[in-house]
């Protein structure tokens, strides 16, 4: 396929005549000005729109909650043990469920979801697509971040069942103790070598934190109020872990000490009330503060707190308080694949990467405008 007289932005670099050339579900080549010619198997002449990657969330629970259907479809938590490294979100997620239909009718191609925040260590999330019948088919990356949670969520929850953790010191403790043993489990492990005999015996959920404790695996810690972000980068730093923090909803009030940390950050969700204590100084100056701080803040919906079709939305409130238009649509491009160390893959238009491809007339960030076309892995999807 090439797509042909185009505006392109990606990772807010603009050309303003361009095309797009795919391979498969690959993009083959971007270039300036005309095509070289070719056979395409489909040509697109998209004179009068731009072209965009498609919109990534960085932080979502599509997928694992049935819309409408109440518990028999509530995928999200379980909240019957305070360490559950083990879950994975793949196991979890139900494609035919239609608000991965609306994330894609808005030109969500990418969802990046997994475990609520009940747990101090709830499973592993997976980074998607938003279109496809079979989950095994559709994924970027089966195994993208461990959730780890600290705050209001984990005390709430152990609290009414009488159970620790009821204190956020004990929620750290209960990740510590958890990364200690990983880390012990494998050193134990390499130092078995090839000897079968040496070595521990299999522990399901260590094996699953070996990744975090190695850096093959992206810490996510869910972490509103700052003296929780600052506790996440204390863990992070004693166990030498790759970390993100998500929510971050007084990243604005320490937006300098999270630059001199070189904090990785997922802003939001941002378009709702203030439901807690600890989102208090919930807005969407947040990310307009981190970026002026020189972090590179994702923006993201917590689906179903924001229904997923109003990611770009969120973008626009964002852009709207003061950020860029080329960092809100950063936010949810580029920035959020980098949260989630995807970014090899998608999150711009580059060759090599996912043909993920939004096509609009309008400009995205304003209210109600959707794309006219919508590839996702070269498939023409809208």
């Amino acid at each position: 396929m090439i797509i042909k007289n185009v505006k392109i932005w990606s990772d807010g670099k603009t050309v303003e005549h361009g095309y797009i050339i795919t391979d498969g579900d690959k993009i083959a080549a971007v270039g300036a000005g005309d095509p070289p010619a070719g056979g395409y198997g489909e040509v697109i002449d998209g004179a009068g729109l731009t072209a965009y990657p498609g919109w990534i969330d960085a932080h979502t629970h599509i997928g694992l909650m049935g819309d409408s259907l109440g518990f028999e479809s509530m995928d999200i938590n379980e909240a019957v043990d305070p360490v559950t490294p083990h879950l994975r979100a793949v196991d979890s997620i139900n494609p035919m469920d239609r608000t991965l239909g609306e994330a894609v009718d808005a030109g969500v191609t990418t969802v990046v979801t997994g475990p609520g925040s009940a747990n101090p260590i709830g499973g592993r999330f997976i980074a998607t697509h938003t279109h496809g019948k079979r989950i095994d088919n559709m994924a970027v990356k089966t195994e993208v971040c461990m959730k780890f949670a600290l705050g209001e969520n984990p005390k709430r929850v152990y609290n009414s069942k009488g159970r620790t953790p009821t204190t956020r010191m004990a929620t750290a403790a209960t990740i510590r103790e958890a990364l200690y043993k990983a880390k012990e489990y494998a050193a134990k492990k390499d130092a078995a070598g090839d000897d079968p005999t040496k070595l521990p015996p299999l522990d399901f959920k260590l094996e699953a934190l070996v990744p975090v404790v190695k850096r093959e695996l992206v810490a996510h810690f869910h972490a509103h109020r700052a003296d929780d972000i600052f506790t996440a980068i204390r863990i992070a730093k004693e166990f030498d872990l790759d970390y993100t923090i998500v929510h971050c909803t007084d990243g604005l009030l320490i937006a300098d000490e999270l630059k001199s940390e070189n904090a990785s950050v997922i802003t939001g969700p941002s378009l709702h009330g203030r439901s807690k204590p600890e989102i208090t100084h919930l807005s969407f100056d947040n990310p307009v503060v981190l970026a002026k701080a020189g972090l590179e803040p994702a923006i993201c919906t917590d689906h179903d707190v924001i229904p997923e079709q109003y990611l770009p939305m969120c973008a626009g409130l964002a852009h709207c308080a003061g950020m860029s238009r080329d960092d809100a649509l950063r936010a949810i491009t580029i920035w959020a694949a980098k949260a989630a160390r995807i970014d090899n893959t998608v999150g711009k238009l580059e060759p090599g990467c996912y043909a993920d491809i939004n096509l609009y007339s309008g400009d995205p960030l304003a209210l109600g405008v959707k794309p006219e076309r919508v590839f996702i892995a070269g498939e023409s999807v809208k």
